[in-house]
């Protein structure tokens, strides 16, 4: 006997925006989308089939199991473009009878003591109307089903029909999508990220917006510092962006900073500083063939974001500067960093403030600026600029391991424990534990205070699923003084 493994529907509907879009432009945005879900869920799923050109796109998975499932659910609510996207059984369509027929065993255990409505959908030519379906479908529903009844304003539960002409779906589950356009529509941009609130923020911005998103870090702050940013860009890129490669550069900016603490007027520091950081980023964004920078900027938050220092800023580059969060307040900021995910590395990042003015100027004369910058040596700049490491993102850990060796192991010995430090959410979808070894459940975003009360005799081997946050933090915990603590990879080849 053939066993045919059965496989699940995704209806995919687009973010409003691109269906407003002309013809040939819209249809360019459904391929670039189509393309993106498609590199996205054939990870988890090689038999995945994406289609679709014009209204919507159709997944089929190539299995029902829930492992499958439940990932595509999470990866298509973090990919940009999607509106939302619908969980659906797929029939062919013959009668409004078979509808019901059909949507008796789906509805029936969730309409019990439960108020209900049933809505329709309905494209192309029938010889009944939408209403037809509710009132038909909705009467058996609360006739043959324990269901309270009927109640068209905010019902307990809706039951929703789709009919595409000759089939129609039964939509069992549904989920929001992150809306914007599809990755990768857009010229690309290179970010500057300093791995707190606002520049992770205008990074996720931009991403959201189809951008192509490129990370320039300017390091003020040691190793440490460049581990935990390069943590949180990771996480961008692989929740948000992961269609794409795109690349992370360093640049050691120590020697900018100390000549500016030398040779600059204290009162003039801020502004300089980021003038040197966008005359670099500008050089490495021409390397790249990128047209723009992006910066966490927002009006009048900290001194050097008057209107009159942002406009002496830009004028030393060149170069389109986007600030996603002009116009936004602090809170706006930090509410999105904690339902991106974001705000747990932001904690955790280890503070540097490399130039503190003790009375910044909020109205920066160019004339001054410049008589300033004749006393800084730009060969510095031009150094650092020169000694900057590139990594691509989905390989960022490859950079540090050269500089910090961890071990990773793929079996477990007697004694040692397991650390999962993946996000809850992953835990949920895809739990993880060992029969004969003890496994601790501790999230990233956690690590760094609870390893410190953890019993320093005992060894620890942290695990994440595709082994690059358990290593980024392991090589953290190390540079803190823990040498008890190794990566748990059973894939580790």
């Amino acid at each position: 006997m053939i066993t045919v493994a059965r496989t699940m529907k995704f209806i995919i509907k687009l973010f409003p925006e691109i269906t407003i879009k002309s013809t040939p432009v819209r249809k360019r945005f459904i391929k670039v989308l189509r393309k993106n879900i498609r590199t996205i869920l054939k990870r988890s799923d090689e038999g995945v089939d994406v289609r679709g050109t014009w209204d919507f796109i159709e997944v089929t998975t190539s299995s029902d199991d829930p492992i499958v499932l439940a990932e595509a659910r999470d990866q298509l609510s973090h990919i940009p473009g999607v509106a939302y996207w619908m969980q659906v059984t797929e029939y062919p369509l013959t009668t409004i009878d078979d509808i019901l027929e059909k949507a008796l065993p789906a509805f029936r255990e969730r309409l019990a003591g439960k108020t209900f409505r049933v809505t329709c959908a309905r494209q192309g030519t029938h010889d009944f109307q939408s209403i037809d379906v509710e009132k038909q479908v909705g009467g058996g529903l609360n006739v043959h089903t324990e269901a309270v009844g009927v109640k068209l304003k905010n019902p307990d539960v809706t039951v929703k029909i789709e009919i595409k002409r000759d089939r129609y779906f039964l939509e069992t589950a549904r989920g929001e999508g992150l809306g914007g356009y599809p990755l990768g529509s857009m010229e690309p941009v290179l970010s500057l990220i300093s791995g707190g609130f606002d520049s992770t923020v205008s990074s996720f911005l931009t991403m959201k917006r189809g951008i192509r998103t490129h990370f320039c870090f300017f390091n003020l702050g040691g190793h440490a510092h460049e581990l935990a940013v390069k943590e949180v860009a990771y996480y961008l890129w692989s929740r948000f962006g992961s269609s794409h490669n795109v690349r992370f550069v360093t640049v050691p900016f120590e020697g900018v900073v100390e000549e500016i603490l030398k040779n600059v007027d204290n009162s003039q520091m801020g502004v300089i500083l980021k003038r040197m950081m966008l005359r670099a980023a500008t050089s490495v964004a021409k390397e790249m063939h990128v047209e723009a920078l992006v910066t966490g900027e927002a009006v009048a938050q900290v001194s050097s974001q008057t209107l009159t220092n942002l406009a002496v800023i830009d004028a030393a580059t060149d170069h389109l500067v986007l600030r996603p969060l002009v116009a936004m307040d602090k809170q706006d900021i930090i509410d999105i960093s904690a339902r991106i995910g974001t705000e747990e590395f932001v904690k955790n990042i280890p503070e540097y403030c490399a130039v503190i003015s003790k009375n910044p100027t909020t109205k920066a004369k160019p004339e001054k600026i410049a008589a300033e910058e004749e006393r800084f040596d730009f060969a510095l700049l031009d150094k650092a600029v020169a000694e900057r490491r590139t990594v691509s993102v989905s390989d960022i850990i490859a950079d540090d391991l050269t500089r910090e060796e961890v071990d990773v192991v793929d079996h477990v010995d007697q004694g040692e424990i397991i650390i999962d430090i993946r996000h809850p959410d992953e835990e949920e979808i895809k739990p993880f534990s060992m029969s004969d070894r003890e496994v601790m459940h501790v999230p990233f975003y956690q690590l760094r205070t609870k390893f410190a009360e953890l019993d320093r005799e005992k060894h620890y081997l942290l695990y994440c699923e595709k082994g690059v946050m358990s290593q980024l933090h392991a090589m953290h915990l190390r540079e803190e003084g823990h040498d008890n603590v190794g990566v748990f990879n059973p894939d580790k080849k």
